[in-house]
């Protein structure tokens, strides 16, 4: 009976452990997930700060200044709220190490305990003729038999009992260095985050200052941003031109005479085009950045301004800062089928991909040409830095057939 209520417990040990170890597992993977947004967080502020000591003149315009603070403040508000959550899981992963810690010791314990019985017992029967004894005593053979195979299953017993106090042991000091590593991140975690909270605050001070100022002058950078809005609002009316006329053009050249609404927004498509449009699908979410690093600087859609909430714009595209001399580069395989010349925009290069199309604007020194074919990453032309602001800044749309798209939807990691 005794020995059954010790496999009881042993298998109520194990089960508890392989609970234990599975939980922890996930919080691990949890914790690197964490880790990698804490990381990308960091990359993003770090990118942001970058940017901002490549634009000399960046203190002449103090909506920009406002505008890159603000979004440094959301970076950040999300860093600490990352961080706090890693705190947490570590604080749940020490508390869990701390409760296995201790039923491994408690285990431990008793497994000493009754390995100390069993040697005590082997050594008041350990000399071979005790054991000759033992079985020469045996009534019948049956007897003898069943006492040897109980000579077998005892030390098989107590050597196991051993390999399991030293299985313990191990798993006991595995954990508690595992323990030891965790207070470690915690305590670490908990440094940085005072430090991104005490950047946090001077932030806001700044921000702040900086809304002041423009609180004097509020109707003069209302009406900034409104005239911005307009130009911007102009540059799309003559792209959505340019591409219901490409539409038109490809209609008739495919012998698509109709003047229906449905005709005159939308390719006819061949079947080597219709090919590339649905490969162009398949990669949805996860096309490449339309340059090799930047970050977006302005999103798709209509959205309040960050410093004045009376006002709404509205973004036909992205916009990504990057680093001066940055090429932009071709998210997909596709036919250079215009290229323009847009005023406050430089150039216009549109790439069609089947009844896909996508627009980088603020390009000078192109390196293709209309009718070229090119390649995914190939480079289109460099992304023009604007000599007032000093942001170098590509505009990225993406339409199908006449309707415009949220290349966030489409891009990767945006």
């Amino acid at each position: 009976m005794n020995r059954f209520f010790r496999m009881s417990k042993s298998i109520f040990f194990l089960i508890f452990l392989l609970f234990g170890t599975q939980f922890l597992l996930a919080q691990t993977e949890k914790q690197k997930e964490l880790e990698r947004e804490r990381q990308e967080l960091l990359n993003q502020i770090s990118q942001i700060n970058k940017l901002r000591q490549t634009n000399k003149r960046k203190e002449i315009n103090v909506l920009n200044q406002v505008e890159d603070l603000a979004q440094k403040i959301k970076v950040r508000e999300d860093l600490i709220r990352v961080t706090n959550r890693q705190a947490n899981l570590l604080t749940s992963e020490i508390n869990k190490n701390l409760n296995k810690i201790s039923a491994l010791r408690d285990e431990l314990e008793k497994l000493k305990k009754e390995y100390a019985q069993l040697i005590r017992e082997s050594y008041k029967s350990k000399s071979s003729q005790s054991r000759i004894m033992f079985l020469l005593s045996s009534k019948s053979f049956t007897q003898a038999y069943k006492r040897v195979q109980y000579l077998k299953q005892y030390n098989n017993y107590r050597r196991k009992q051993g390999e399991q106090i030293q299985e313990r042991a191990a798993l006991l000091q595995e954990t508690n260095r595992k323990l030891t590593v965790q207070k470690a991140e915690k305590e670490q975690l908990i440094a940085e985050n005072k430090k991104e909270q005490a950047q946090l605050e001077e932030e806001k001070q700044q921000q702040d200052g900086l809304m002041a100022t423009i609180k004097k002058k509020e109707s003069t950078y209302t009406s900034q941003i409104r005239s911005k809005q307009r130009a911007a609002d102009r540059i799309d009316k003559e792209i959505d031109r340019i591409i219901r006329e490409a539409i038109a053009a490809s209609n008739k050249k495919a012998g698509n005479t109709k003047t229906s609404a449905e005709s005159s927004t939308t390719f006819a498509l061949t079947p080597e085009a219709r090919a590339l449009a649905n490969d162009f699908v398949s990669n949805k979410g996860k096309l490449p950045w339309p340059v090799e690093s930047g970050r977006v600087y302005k999103k798709f859609g209509t959205s309040r301004h960050p410093t004045l909430p009376n006002i709404t714009t509205y973004n036909s595209g992205v916009e990504i800062e990057t680093e001066p001399g940055s090429l932009a580069r071709a998210s997909f395989k596709g036919t250079v089928f215009k290229i323009q010349s847009l005023p406050g925009a430089n150039f216009a290069v549109y790439v069609r991909h089947g009844n896909y199309i996508t627009v980088y604007q603020n390009l000078v020194n192109l390196q293709v040409r209309v009718d070229q074919e090119i390649a995914i990453k190939q480079a289109i032309g460099e992304v023009a830095k604007d000599n007032f602001t000093g942001k170098t800044i590509l505009k990225f749309v993406v339409y199908k057939d006449s309707e415009r798209q949220n290349p966030a939807d489409w891009i990767n990691s945006m």
